[in-house]
């Protein structure tokens, strides 16, 4: 009996020590742009970002796993002229007022070796959720020599229908076809 509590009691104390929780992070506003590219008319591709974004991000590198929540504020589009941006805040593109966040919540992170290569997970606009795989093109953790905290920092991309999530209009003269990006900073809790 008495054997084994102290079993029982070495057990308690040694699992702890093995397992290795998952960093966590926090998503550094003021680094983080999600943009976009868009075919307009054919003629040329516009540009456009987001200016308020918000998330987690846990990884565990011995695991190889992770996840990755992100939030954007829809009405902090930005193309850089604001008539068009508030057309795209309106409701024949993101309808801000009744759909004021964009969402990613991953359902699983992807490794080669000991870094993380894609995330699957669904993509939310105007209400509409659908499955998207960001592909890591780059990422990087260390200190930040400034801020002397650790940081990871990513940059991830995918290509998305906007039909698929009701953002029909002026179809086909507008593209169908976006290209997202996610370049992000985060900062460990």
């Amino acid at each position: 009996m008495v054997k084994n509590v102290f079993a029982a009691l070495a057990l308690s104390i040694t699992l702890p020590l093995c397992a290795q929780a998952a960093d966590s992070y926090t998503i550094d506003s003021s680094h983080t742009y999600p943009h976009f590219a868009i075919s307009h008319l054919g003629f040329s591709t516009m540009q456009g970002r987001f200016d308020n974004t918000t998330g987690k991000v846990t990884l565990d590198r011995a695991a190889k796993s992770g996840s990755v929540e992100v939030t954007i504020q829809t009405a902090s589009i930005s193309t850089g002229f604001a008539k068009r941006d508030e057309h795209l805040r309106g409701p024949d593109f993101f309808n801000a007022a009744e759909f004021p966040t964009i969402n990613y919540k991953s359902t699983a992170v992807n490794f080669k070796g000991d870094k993380p290569v894609s995330v699957d997970g669904n993509l939310t606009i105007s209400g509409v959720s659908k499955p998207v795989t960001l592909n890591i093109d780059e990422f990087n953790c260390g200190t930040n020599p400034m801020s002397k905290k650790d940081t990871c920092g990513a940059a991830a991309s995918a290509q998305i229908k906007r039909s698929d999530f009701g953002v029909k209009y002026g179809l086909p003269n507008i593209g169908d076809d976006v290209k997202l990006v996610f370049e992000i900073e985060a900062i460990k809790d």
